[in-house]
């Protein structure tokens, strides 16, 4: 991204301002899997992450979500058990991007759904 981009815009990544205030102002206490960097400020509780990429707030793993919002106070690194066996890393949230589900019926599909079982029976008033 050119300078005036990082200058400008917010959506897609941190701007200058934020970069030099992380800087003076914070601590890197860690990085996730996906490159995201975590921030303290050196004085009081404050906390923030810089995404690596677009700022989509999905792409924060659960643990360091708990640590965002001081659910608790030791970071993820030094707290948590190993990961299970069963566990499945973290994934964006696909809705609105071309890999987003979509049921049959829905309109990107055509916008046809299966036919009615018969099974169903519309409420009356009145009737028992």
């Amino acid at each position: 991204m050119s300078i005036l981009g990082k200058i400008f815009t917010w959506w897609d990544g941190a701007t200058v301002g934020t970069l030099l205030n992380s800087w003076r102002t914070g601590e890197q206490v860690g990085e996730d899997g996906l490159g995201n960097r975590y921030f303290r400020a050196r004085k009081g509780n404050r906390r923030w992450v810089l995404y690596n990429g677009s700022n989509d707030a999905s792409r924060v793993p659960p643990e360091w979500h708990g640590w965002l919002h001081g659910t608790f106070d030791e970071l993820p690194t030094d707290a948590l058990p190993a990961p299970r066996a069963w566990e499945q890393p973290a994934t964006a949230n696909l809705t609105g991007s071309i890999a987003a589900y979509r049921p049959a019926g829905a309109l990107e599909r055509g916008g046809r759904r299966a036919a009615a079982t018969g099974d169903y029976e519309a409420w009356r008033p009145g009737a028992d």
